[in-house]
């Protein structure tokens, strides 16, 4: 029986392993196909299309355009290789079955405020996963690639324990929302990579409804980047977000870490939390050794409204509250149930999933501010 376990748990990470490969190849691609027309580098076009592929496009005299793929890349060949074409690319989705595969991309072009989605249909032809067809449609859009990165954890349980927890859905659907409305680009990184889990969904709220039931969106919390995938350079500012998960880690992620003090010392960007999410800023330290948020005002969820008689209490690594004060952080926080968000420059954290949104509207006023200024 031990042997017929072990062979069954073997059989499950093959096949798991073996759908993580295929997805990667899907993805690379497609990463051709977007670098390629993002860098007018026609090589990465014809590797990620099939010889005999066919795009079906639109232009102002034909409602369906069909473009042999030969047609399509010597628009690009005539130009500087690898000069930057405007277009800004980002794999929106992918679902595979067997040797084919559907693929949805966007393409943000801000010069012309424009939002196009390409829709492809792949197959894998001689152990190579091709392109063989494309699609596109776009609508005006406010979208200029400036990029928010979401830290998340993969954590499904507080600590070693065996109580289920998650990350705070609606702590990432309202900021998001947020975001997105205000033209911005949202990716999603964990320190494994790949899915988390999620806790404190109400589909009686249309807006955690609208997302729960977005594919688009799902897929992207399902696929989390791993923290060697992001380039600290891309993104304008980070937002840790809360729920149980957030207090294992993330905290202790040295590459997390990394990518967040990058982003806010290097490029000026803005480190922010929410509820639960201010445990990952506890261990951050600037150039100089200090803590991040020394002799500033933070928030998070305060230590007195945690539940100390509950089990769920018993794992935790820290005390957010107590942690912040003991390192030189000054905690200010508001009664239960309100929204409460503290601004310290490029730190801003709030207290609550009542306050995700303030602190995303916060941070959009910060970096908007800047190119009012230029």
């Amino acid at each position: 029986m031990k042997h017929f376990l072990l062979s069954i748990g073997f059989l499950m990470l093959s096949t798991s392993m073996v759908a993580q490969i295929e997805q990667f190849q899907i993805r690379n691609a497609i990463l051709n196909y977007i670098n390629g027309t993002s860098y007018n580098q026609p090589q990465l076009i014809e590797k990620a299309f099939y010889s005999d592929a066919y795009l079906y496009l639109e232009n102002k005299d034909k409602e369906l355009w069909i473009v042999p793929i030969q047609k399509y890349t010597s628009w690009y060949k005539n130009k500087k290789e690898g000069e930057f074409t405007g277009r800004i690319g980002n794999i929106i989705s992918i679902d595979n079955f067997k040797n084919i595969a559907t693929a949805k991309a966007e393409i943000i072009i801000p010069e012309i405020n424009k939002r196009y989605i390409d829709l492809f249909l792949l197959k894998k032809i001689k152990n190579e996963w091709k392109i063989i067809s494309k699609s596109a449609s776009n609508e005006e859009s406010n979208q200029k690639g400036d990029k928010i990165l979401f830290i998340v954890s993969n954590a499904s349980f507080y600590g070693k324990s065996d109580i289920p927890t998650g990350n705070s859905f609606s702590e990432i659907v309202n900021a998001y929302d947020t975001f997105k409305k205000a033209g911005f680009t949202v990716d999603f990184v964990s320190p494994k990579g790949g899915s988390i889990p999620l806790a404190y969904i109400n589909t009686s709220d249309s807006l955690q409804m609208n997302f729960l039931y977005n594919p688009d969106f799902m897929f992207a919390l399902k696929n989390t980047k791993k923290p060697k995938e992001i380039v600290a350079k891309n993104y304008k500012a980070v937002h840790y977000i809360g729920g149980g998960s957030a207090m294992y880690g993330v905290p202790e992620n040295k590459d997390i870490q990394k990518i967040s003090m990058t982003i806010y010392e290097k490029y000026n960007g803005i480190i922010s939390s929410v509820c639960h999410g201010t445990a990952g800023i506890v261990n951050l330290k600037t150039k100089d050794g200090n803590y991040l948020y020394k002799n500033k005002v933070v928030n998070g969820y305060p230590d007195s409204f945690e539940n100390k008689e509950a089990e769920y209490f018993k794992h935790f690594p820290f005390l957010i509250q107590q942690t912040l004060e003991e390192r030189g952080g000054v905690f200010k926080f508001s009664k239960r149930n309100v929204s409460h968000v503290e601004v310290q420059g490029n730190l801003i954290t709030g207290q609550n999933y009542l306050s995700s949104k303030d602190v995303a509207l916060k941070m959009i006023k910060n970096l908007n501010s800047r190119k009012k200024a230029h």
